[in-house]
Order: C-alpha cells, then sequence, then structure tokens
C-alpha cells in the first residue's frame, strides 16, 4: 500500500508538478503533513497548509493551472468535504439574515487593502484586456463595455445590484448623463463610495437586493450573483425583472463554472467569501425561464486570469504600507486566494459571463457593441 506522499507524488506526475523540483510550478514541501491535509480535506487542507508554511510553489498561479488543468482534482473526494456539499444544497446559506456575513467578512476588511490593489477607479470584478495595456485600461474599457450593452442615454435611471464602491455608477453619470441607484451591503463600501461619487446623480443603499420594488430603466449587476446561492436564483430573477422596465434591459455579470453538481470551495468559503457559490451556465438558464430573454450572452473569463495577476502585483506592491493592519498568514491567505484563482482562470476551470436580458424581447433583435 502506497504513503500518503506516494499517492500525491503519483497523482502531481499527471499534471507535471515534481514534489521538491526545481521549475516555478513545482510544490516545495516543507512539512510531509501536507500530504494527509489535502487528501483528507482537499482545498481546505491545501490552502489552510499554505497559510501555515507547510508548503510553496515559486509560481502559485502556475501551480494551479497544472493542478487544474489536468483534472486531477476530480480524482480526489475526501469523504469530509461530502458534509460542505450537504449544507449548501440543504441549508439556505444566503438568506436575508446570513447575506450580510460576506460583506462584514470580506468587503469590510478596510478600504486601505482594496485602495491599494485594485485599479484607480476601484472595480472589484474582471477587466476586459480585448485592447488594454494595464489594469486601470483594462476595467475602463469593461465599465465602457457596459454602458454600450445597455444603451445608456441622458436622463436613464440605472440600477446597480451589487454596486461595491460605486465605480461602475460613477463612470456611467460621468459619460452618459444617468442617474443611479446603487445597493449594497458593506458599510464601508457605502462610505467610501459616497464620498468618491459626491456631487454626482447617485445614490448608495445599505441594502439587501430582495427589499427592492421600483423600476428602472436599466438593470447591473456586476459580480454580485456570485454570492446570491442556487436556492435565492429565482427570487433573485423575480426581483429583477420587477426592477427592470418592460422596453429595459439588464446586464448580469457573474463569475461562472461548468458544471452544475459541484459545491462551493470549502477554503475559498471559508477564508474568503462566506456561503459564496458559483452558478453554472444552465442554473441561470433555468431561472431566467418565463422571466427573461437572453440578448446576448459573453464569455471573457480568460481576462480574469490577467485582471487577478495584475491585483497581486499591485498587492504585493503595497503590502509594506499595508502590513501593520494584517500580518503574515493574511498575505499568505490573500496571496493563495488571488494565485490560485488566477490559474483556475487560466486553466479555463471557470468563466466569467455577461448575459445581456430583457424582460419580453427586444423588437427587431439586440446586436452586441463593440469598442
Amino acid at each position: 500500500m502506497s504513503t500518503s506522499r506516494e499517492y500525491v507524488e503519483e497523482l502531481l506526475a499527471k499534471a507535471d508538478i515534481r514534489i521538491n523540483g526545481d521549475r516555478a510550478w513545482d510544490m516545495q514541501v516543507h512539512d510531509e503533513t501536507v500530504f494527509d491535509q489535502a487528501l483528507s480535506r482537499g482545498n481546505l487542507g491545501l490552502g489552510e497548509s499554505y497559510m501555515a508554511r507547510l508548503w510553496d510553489a515559486e509560481s502559485l498561479d502556475q501551480f494551479f493551472f497544472q493542478l487544474l488543468r489536468s483534472g486531477i482534482q476530480d480524482e480526489v473526494n475526501p469523504a469530509r468535504l461530502i458534509f460542505h456539499s450537504l449544507k449548501s444544497r440543504v441549508f439556505n446559506l444566503q438568506s436575508k439574515s446570513k447575506a450580510w456575513e460576506v460583506g462584514q467578512h470580506h468587503y469590510d476588511m478596510g478600504n486601505d487593502l482594496y485602495q491599494s490593489m485594485l485599479d484607480e477607479r476601484m472595480v472589484y470584478t474582471c477587466g476586459y484586456w480585448e485592447k488594454a495595456k494595464d489594469v486601470d485600461e483594462a476595467q475602463r474599457h469593461k465599465l465602457e463595455l457596459c454602458c454600450k450593452k445597455l444603451g445608456l442615454k441622458p436622463g436613464m435611471r440605472v440600477l446597480d445590484i451589487g454596486c461595491g464602491w460605486g465605480s461602475f455608477m460613477q463612470y456611467a453619470a460621468e459619460n452618459y448623463g444617468v442617474e443611479c441607484v446603487g445597493v449594497t451591503i458593506s458599510k464601508e463600501q457605502v462610505a467610501l463610495g459616497k464620498e468618491r461619487c459626491k456631487g454626482l446623480p447617485v445614490e448608495f443603499r445599505l441594502q439587501d437586493y430582495r427589499e427592492l420594488d421600483e423600476q428602472f430603466d436599466r438593470v447591473i449587476s456586476l459580480g454580485m450573483f456570485e454570492h446570491v446561492g442556487q436556492k435565492n436564483y429565482d427570487d433573485y430573477m423575480d426581483v429583477a425583472l420587477r426592477c427592470t422596465k418592460e422596453d429595459g434591459l439588464f446586464l448580469l455579470h457573474t463569475i461562472g463554472k461548468n458544471v452544475s453538481d459541484t459545491a462551493a470551495d470549502p477554503w475559498i468559503s471559508k477564508y474568503i467569501f462566506p456561503n459564496g457559490e458559483i452558478p453554472s451556465i444552465s442554473q441561470i438558464g433555468t431561472a431566467l425561464e418565463e422571466k427573461f430573454v437572453c440578448e446576448d450572452l459573453h464569455n471573457f473569463g480568460a481576462d480574469y486570469d490577467k485582471t487577478l495577476m495584475a491585483w497581486f502585483e499591485n498587492f504585493d506592491k503595497a503590502w509594506p504600507s499595508i502590513k501593520s493592519q494584517f500580518d503574515d498568514e493574511f498575505y499568505r491567505m490573500w496571496k493563495y486566494y488571488l494565485l490560485s484563482c488566477a490559474g483556475a482562470f487560466r486553466a479555463r476551470d471557470i468563466q466569467l459571463w455577461q448575459w445581456v436580458l430583457s424582460p419580453k424581447g427586444r423588437v427587431g433583435g439586440y446586436l452586441r457593441p463593440q469598442l
């Protein structure tokens, strides 16, 4: 019978990863308990072992690219993870009472971290890199593309579900002359967002999306659907529908997974996004039925790799000036988060979709605009 190390070594060989090898993506093991941790608890064990300095990889993003592209993760199905999977299916982890947890845990950690990591507009979603040279330009192009897809015109009233620090609302108000209302569950985002959007026709509300009940010419949601949870997809689409005028448009921007029958990543759920859940294309499609017509579906998931790498570069560069607020374990946790996700998008294990939806279908059709 092979040891845990031998079994892991055999698995990693299928991904062209060597233990204590000399390539950037090879796994440097400092404590052999990491093998049992990874086999018994999957990515939760692997991530916690990394945070505890039990192993390293010179290029963590490339390590995860090799790992996920090979598909070997499907060969490890730890029994301990079954409870995590069942929990997300049985319980509503994104109910009204639990929905505020991610705001407190993640988005309210302090604006200094996000100001140092993100672009100048503080866009915390995937940039659009087709013609961009850096993350500032990629995010500006993404915001412009969203405005064009929605066909914004002066005087329109726009709802932003999960508005963050108001980057889209600020851009749309400044460049398209629209009025915006944004909802978020983060007190820190509201405070800084109001400051950044001072003097603009932009309103921030600290509010759960389920409480919305008024109509807008256009509705947008950038990177918030990942916090909704499959038990609430129908309710979410009901809210979006009742808030979108009959001749309006709704743009849904969300990370997506390739297979429906998978649970949320336990390490990400514990340390980064509590109760988060990535939807599949069929889950979104089912939630849309009898509510919206899909006018356009655009996948630019590979662009999230570049976005995350840019965020890590900014974070790493700014660490000396912000580390007094955190500790070394936080640095390794945040590095693991950003670079493991970059590797996952590079491997095309997860996607980024923009859906343009209309309540009844656009007469004459819809043509995706170009930058």
